[in-house]
């Protein structure tokens, strides 16, 4: 069976695809910072037959990063790596003018370096797939400018670019940045936590990512709306 890593993969964006892709037969390594969240998440993917290994830990840990790919390894190997981890920099967004430098430091850490260092752990076991593949789970607001998301937003801008270099560097494999669209998560809620407007179950995007998994379009970045469209 193929193997994926699924960094945040205890709700959310990260939990909806990791059951979709057990679903189908997937071997998991999921990965999220609190452990007994992940363990329950795990259990709930593991349900559908597949083999599911839950490494809690924190993805900007080298040692974590190298723990999660020797996981895979030893359910095959490694054929998808999702980095889908993410941290706002602040809770809720506030102006430039008031953005914690150290939050803006953890979230390139979490969103940018973290998301690297993962892919260069895995890229022996990548590149020896048959059908290699990265997802970096990107936003919007990595392309426009909206008020109180610029620290979040370049990180965004950063993992694309990283995403881009990656996909031409290494043209045996698929690398894709996408942007999943508005959903209604934990990490929205603390962004802005006085937006009441209802927005779509991440589980509602997840088709988007299977799409790419099964067309395998070449690599660059995504909008999972255009995508769900076009079917």
């Amino acid at each position: 069976m193929p193997v994926a890593i699924i960094t945040g993969a205890s709700k959310g964006l990260g939990r909806a695809l990791a059951e979709a892709l057990a679903a189908r037969g997937w071997d998991l390594v999921l990965d999220a910072r609190t452990e007994g969240v992940l363990g329950e998440a795990a259990a709930g993917v593991a349900a559908y037959g597949t083999r599911v290994a839950a490494v809690a830990g924190d993805v900007t840990d080298a040692g974590h990063r190298a723990g999660l790919v020797a996981a895979a390894g030893r359910l095959g190997g490694v054929d998808l790596v999702v980095s889908n981890a993410s941290a706002l920099g602040a809770e809720p967004l506030v102006r430039l003018d008031e953005l914690p430098l150290d939050g803006l430091r953890r979230a390139l850490e979490v969103n940018v370096v973290a998301a690297l260092g993962l892919v260069q752990e895995a890229l022996p076991l990548l590149r020896a797939s048959r059908a290699g593949a990265v997802i970096a789970v990107s936003s919007d607001a990595g392309a426009e400018a909206y008020e109180t998301w610029g620290g979040y937003g370049a990180s965004k801008a950063a993992l694309d670019q990283l995403a881009a270099v990656l996909g031409a560097e290494e043209p045996g494999l698929r690398v894709w940045a996408v942007d999943p669209g508005d959903m209604g998560t934990d990490l929205y809620a603390a962004a802005v936590p006085d937006d009441d407007d209802p927005r779509p179950a991440p589980a509602s995007v997840v088709p988007a990512f299977l799409r790419l998994l099964d067309e395998r379009p070449a690599s660059g970045r995504y909008g999972a709306p255009a995508l769900l469209e076009e079917r």
